[in-house]
Order: C-alpha cells, then sequence, then structure tokens
C-alpha cells in the first residue's frame, strides 16, 4: 500500500491561481484533529477598528463567485505583512497571520476589508469539494515560497526560484533545469496543455521541445485515446478572449475553474488510463486570500541566493486535492499523519516540489533531486492507500452553470492588466519568432539578444483587448503557426 511500482504510468497535474486552503476548502470538513480547517470563530485585526471575522455565504451569483474583489497583494512585501502583522518583521520565528487585512487595506480600489476573510462553502464549489471528499485533500501543502506566481510556478518545474521572489522585475533569460527536460533526456514523453498562453514558455530550456505544447482540446482527445504522456501539465486560461479566464486568480470567477477542473477530472476519468493516472489539482500560491495556519521553515533549494530572501519558509497553505482510484475515500493526506506538523522539519509538509519527488518515485530513471528542496520533499505515493483500483468515483462531474454575459466579456476585456497578465505579456514579447523550429543556433543568438538587451521595448498594452492579439502573434511567431 502507498507504491506506487506498476500502479500509475501517467500523472497530470492541473495548477490555477491565487487562492488559500482555507478560502476554498476550508469548510469542506468539521475543523478537528483529523482536519485543519476552518472553525468560523478565526478572526484578523483592522488597524484602529474590530477584529475581521471570517465568513461565507451561499449565493452563487457573479459578484458571490468574485470575492475577493480587488486583487489581494501578492508580492513578497505584502505576503510578509500578511504573514507576520502590520508591525511584524519576517524572521524564523512562527508566523502570526494576522496582517491579512491590513495589508488588504492597503490595495489599491478601495477594499472592503471583509473581503479577503471570506471562505467559499463545500456546496458553491461542488466540483473541488466533491473529488476532495471522494479521493484526497492534504491540508498541508503549502505553496513553495511567500511570493508570487512566477517563484511557486518556477518551484514547480524547477525545485527553485533562482533567487527571484516576484514576477516583475523580469529577468529573462530563465535558465534553470526543469522537470520536462529530466522526461526529455530519458526519452519519456510529457505533454504540456495550455488555454492562452503557458507561463512555461518562459523556461528558456524548453524552448527547443515545440511539439511538446498542446492545447486544452487536445488533452481531452488525448485522453479519449489512451495517449496520454507519463507527464502532463495542464495550465488554465489566464485571459479574456472569447471567454472568460478559468484560472480563479482573484477576482476572476471561480465558476469557471470549476468548469474546467471538471473538464480534467472527466477526461481523465472517462480515459483508457485511468487505473493507471494520478490526477492532481492544486494552485501556485494563495494570492493574498486568508489562511491561518503558519507556514514552517523550509529547507533553501540552494545557497547561491541568500539575500533578501534565502527562500527558507515556505509560503501559505494552498488547496491540493488529489484523484485516483487507488486512494481511499475521504483520504486527508498529510507529511505528519498525526496533524502536529513542526515549525522546523521533519517532518517536512508537501509543497510543490513533492510532484517532482513523485515522479521520481513513479518513474525510478528521471536522476536526483534537481535541488535541495525537492531533496526533502515527501512524495505522494503515501496517498495511494488501496491495494487495488477500487474507488471508481464519479463517471462525471459538473459544475454549477456560470451563464457568461456579453457585458461580462467586455468589462473583463477592459480592465486593466493584473501583475501576472502584465509578466505573461511580457514573456511574449521575450519568446524567439522560431516560425516552427525549434533550431539550436537560433535560440541560442535570442538569448544573446535577450542577455544584451538588444530586444528593444516591451509594447504598451494596458488590457486584455489590447494585450491579447499582441500574445497571438508572438505566439504564432513562435510556434509557426
Amino acid at each position: 500500500m502507498g507504491d506506487t511500482a506498476g500502479r500509475i504510468e501517467h500523472v497530470v497535474v492541473l495548477m490555477l491561481e491565487n487562492r488559500s486552503f482555507d478560502s476554498m476548502l476550508g469548510r469542506l470538513y468539521a475543523k478537528g484533529p483529523g482536519f485543519d480547517g476552518l472553525s468560523g470563530d478565526e478572526s484578523n485585526p483592522q488597524a484602529g477598528a474590530n477584529e475581521v471575522r471570517v465568513w461565507g455565504s451561499d449565493a452563487t451569483d457573479a459578484a458571490a463567485m468574485s470575492i475577493p474583489d480587488p486583487d489581494p497583494g501578492e508580492l513578497w512585501t505584502d505576503i510578509n505583512m500578511q504573514l507576520f502583522g502590520l508591525h511584524g518583521a519576517p524572521g524564523t520565528g512562527v508566523p502570526t497571520m494576522n496582517g491579512f487585512v491590513d495589508n488588504y487595506l492597503r490595495q489599491p480600489g478601495g477594499p472592503d476589508p471583509k473581503a479577503i476573510m471570506h471562505y467559499y462553502e463545500p456546496e458553491q464549489v461542488p466540483v473541488l469539494s466533491r473529488l476532495a471528499k471522494q479521493f484526497a485533500v492534504s491540508d498541508q501543502w503549502f505553496a513553495s515560497a511567500p511570493c508570487q506566481t512566477w517563484p511557486n510556478r518556477f518551484f514547480l518545474h524547477c525545485a527553485t526560484a533562482d533567487g527571484y521572489q516576484n514576477n516583475s522585475p523580469t529577468h529573462f533569460p530563465y535558465l534553470m533545469e526543469t522537470v520536462f527536460n529530466r522526461f526529455e533526456d530519458v526519452k519519456r514523453p510529457w505533454r504540456i496543455y495550455f488555454h492562452d498562453f503557458p507561463q512555461t514558455l518562459t523556461l528558456t530550456r524548453l524552448w527547443p521541445y515545440l511539439d511538446h505544447f498542446r492545447f486544452i482540446d487536445d488533452f481531452v482527445e488525448d485522453a479519449r485515446n489512451g495517449e496520454l504522456p507519463d507527464y502532463a501539465f495542464i495550465e488554465p486560461r489566464y485571459f479574456p478572449d472569447l471567454e472568460l479566464p478559468n484560472d480563479q486568480h482573484p477576482p476572476h470567477n471561480v465558476g469557471m475553474g470549476e468548469e474546467l477542473i471538471a473538464r480534467v477530472y472527466n477526461a481523465v476519468r472517462q480515459s483508457p488510463a485511468w487505473e493507471k493516472t494520478l490526477l492532481l489539482i492544486t494552485y501556485d500560491e494563495h494570492g493574498g486570500c486568508y489562511d491561518h495556519a503558519p507556514p514552517p521553515l523550509a529547507v533553501p533549494p540552494d545557497k547561491d541566493h541568500p539575500e533578501p530572501f534565502g527562500f527558507d519558509r515556505y509560503g501559505v497553505r494552498i488547496p491540493a486535492v488529489l484523484v485516483s482510484p487507488y486512494i481511499k475515500p475521504g483520504t486527508v493526506l498529510r507529511a505528519a499523519p498525526d496533524g502536529d506538523l513542526p515549525h522546523q522539519g521533519p517532518p517536512y509538509p508537501f509543497d510543490h516540489t513533492s510532484v517532482f519527488a513523485t515522479l521520481r518515485g513513479i518513474f525510478g530513471n528521471l536522476g536526483g533531486p534537481l535541488t535541495e528542496r525537492d531533496r526533502v520533499a515527501p512524495d505522494l505515493s503515501s496517498v495511494l492507500g488501496l491495494d487495488a483500483p477500487d474507488n471508481q468515483g464519479p463517471e462525471s462531474v459538473t459544475a454549477l452553470p456560470y451563464p457568461m454575459t456579453q457585458t461580462d466579456l467586455e468589462k473583463a476585456l477592459a480592465a486593466p492588466l493584473n501583475d501576472f497578465q502584465k509578466g505573461l505579456h511580457e514573456a511574449a514579447f521575450y519568446l524567439p519568432p522560431l516560425g516552427g523550429e525549434s533550431a539550436a543556433d537560433k535560440i541560442d543568438a535570442h538569448v544573446k539578444n535577450i542577455s544584451s538587451a538588444q530586444l528593444g521595448d516591451v509594447p504598451d498594452h494596458e488590457t486584455p483587448a489590447d494585450a491579447v492579439p499582441f500574445i497571438k502573434q508572438r505566439l504564432e511567431a513562435f510556434f509557426g503557426k
């Protein structure tokens, strides 16, 4: 039991955006020794005012499904305030988790302090909640660092952020070795499925492998045809275009992400490879949303980037749901089974680098750890608690209906780009125009031009309506399509 050998042949990871564990799954079960969720009494101080308590509702209208609005702070400095309080200083002590409200009130847009303490009831996010109950949820999975999206996604793919705390300023080219390169080295199939722009294209070492990038419709078809790769990574829609974003990044409607989760699960469940597949649904970081569980100290990935932050602390806890017919229904996956996770490990909590630790255990020939972080990361094999694939789960799941209106789409297209979208827009600018050829000499020349700042200035596009056509143009030049 718990052994992956001969049982799992495909791993699929869907990574969504910017939600904490408490905000999405804190009310999945009653709080107790077996589940570290919300009691309903948790609160945060507001300077000069009363405490603000966590709260939820049963509403499913567009406004209720888009909380918090406006977007919370997610810079490294914002997260330090969220963890250690308005006047606290970051350090090695246990974070107080009492700065979420005060930090949110410092964001533009006149935010309501209540919004950052909001949580969704299971009935509002029925797809994520049903899969979490039918299979497994981890209440000890933390973002890899108290940082923005890019650093945490880099940890998933590279087991390091290479010393970068935020999305911006960008530091192209990003030359870190990746999980995907390890698969390529041993000729194991891997693919990245995306909707509009894959953030993974920020990683220069993936540029030679154009044929490994496919659209989300191809994932559904590959699953149906029994052609899933050994490792599949799925990226959501980050920009509005013909449809709204489905990444769940605040204030994007979480119902759109529920539809994506349902689509991915249904494709895997109906695939001939279902009984040999492990599906992980997780998020890159908390995006400023409240969570009560203090992040522990972490093993730095390396010793090359000690300042200003040595990546020696995990980020805020995030949702992680695992799906496989080998998982016992109602499993709560923990690195510390008794729930007593130490502030300084071992045992270390699950984080994004647990994915590569698991992949190495499943496939056996991917080489050693990428960094010191994934060297100590717990793998996910213990979640496979059944001797046979007896938990077949529902044949399909369905999200709550969300009828997108033309007004919704026009509003989204005219909204200012969020920080993540700005970064992806810039990443599109830096893509080499390969014209469908992944020629090494073209890539090398382009990397040299990036390094010597010979590419000019990034166009000044302020809204998705302006940025999306430019991104499409750059992708077409890159892929030759």
